[in-house]
C-alpha cells in the first residue's frame, strides 16, 4: 500500500509502530513529501523523527532562542589548504549534527538561485504522475528525484 492515506501515517502506538513499513510504503509512492502533502498529511510522520535525538543539547527554549543554522563561508576554500580542511570540518560537523547547513560566498549569482527555486517548485507542483517518471534510488541517473538516500 502506498504512503497516501493520513490514518496510515499517523496512526498507531509507538509499540505498533512498523517504521519499516512504513518507509516501504512512502518509498514505494515515489511522490515524496509533496504526496504526503497533496493526500492531506498534516502531521509529520513518525518515519521522519530521529532516534535518541540529541538536537536540544545545550539549545535554550523557544522563548529565549539562540538556535541559528550553521552557516559556511566559502570565500577561503581556494586560499590555504588548512583554511580549506577547517571549511571541510565545518560542513561534516552541520552535516553531522543538523543535517543542513547555509553556504555563504559560494559565487553563484542570486539571479540563478532564483531561478532554480522556481524550478524546484514548477517540478513539485506538478501531477504526481509526471513527478514518478523521475523518482529513483539509482545513482547513476542524470536526473532523478528522491526523498533521500538514508531513508533504509
Amino acid at each position: 500500500m502506498a504512503a497516501t492515506s493520513t490514518d496510515k501515517l499517523e496512526a498507531g502506538t509507538v509499540s505498533s509502530y512498523d517504521r519499516k513499513s512504513e518507509i516501504k510504503a512512502f518509498d514505494d509512492s515515489k511522490t515524496g513529501v509533496q504526496g504526503l502533502v497533496e493526500n492531506g498529511v498534516t502531521k509529520v510522520p513518525l518515519m521522519f523523527y530521529c532516534e535518541n535525538s540529541n538536537l536540544n543539547d545545550g539549545i535554550t527554549s523557544a522563548s529565549n532562542s539562540k538556535i541559528s543554522i550553521p552557516i559556511i563561508d566559502l570565500t577561503v576554500i581556494h586560499d590555504d589548504p588548512i583554511l580549506r580542511d577547517h571549511v571541510v570540518g565545518k560542513v561534516r560537523y552541520a552535516c553531522e549534527k543538523w543535517g543542513f547547513f547555509q553556504v555563504i560566498n559560494h559565487g553563484i549569482p542570486t539571479h540563478v538561485l532564483d531561478e532554480m527555486i522556481k524550478g524546484t517548485c514548477r517540478f513539485h507542483h506538478q501531477d504526481a504522475k509526471a513527478r514518478k517518471e523521475y523518482y529513483t534510488r539509482k545513482v547513476s541517473r542524470k536526473v532523478a528525484y528522491l526523498s533521500n538516500y538514508t531513508l533504509f
